[in-house]
């Protein structure tokens, strides 16, 4: 809880890429919005958290994960399978963060039941403001479900 009695949004962002981890961040940080992000690099730390498992019996469940899917050791569509598989973890929004463009992974990572599908922009200014709408739209229009510690 921060000073005001409200609980933070909780983020994961699966991501092996350390710069857009950095524009991620810098994108998210706002005084209208206390979001907690984690980040895991690659798709078996991302179950890893997931799951409290490992170094990571401790996480947070997410509110809302965000999730590239070019990822080593086990790639998003994979993860995205696995997470909507599991009763406990089915619930939390999955929003597909990624620079493929290609209808073949639209399409699967939406019958895998993604919350939503975004191409990464290239540009720096608009992979920003990017970040900037799916944050406003998940934190403020949407009714997320309540976190299930």
């Amino acid at each position: 809880m921060n000073n005001n009695g409200i609980r933070p949004i909780e983020i994961l962002l699966v991501e092996d890429s350390p710069a857009d981890v950095r524009l991620t961040q810098e994108a998210l940080k706002e005084e209208k919005f206390h979001v907690n992000l984690s980040v895991v690099n690659d798709g078996v730390e991302a179950m890893e958290f997931l799951l409290r498992q490992g170094n990571y019996e401790k996480a947070v469940r997410p509110d809302l994960i965000l999730l590239d899917l070019n990822l080593p050791r086990k790639d998003g569509k994979e993860v995205l399978k696995e997470i909507k598989n599991d009763e406990n973890l089915k619930t939390i929004p999955v929003v597909i963060l990624t620079i493929s463009k290609a209808e073949e992974d639209i399409f699967k990572t939406y019958n895998l039941h993604a919350n939503c599908y975004i191409t990464k922009p290239l540009d720096l200014n608009q992979f920003a403001r990017v970040v900037k709408s799916i944050k406003e739209f998940w934190l403020t229009i949407v009714k997320l479900p309540p976190n299930a510690r």
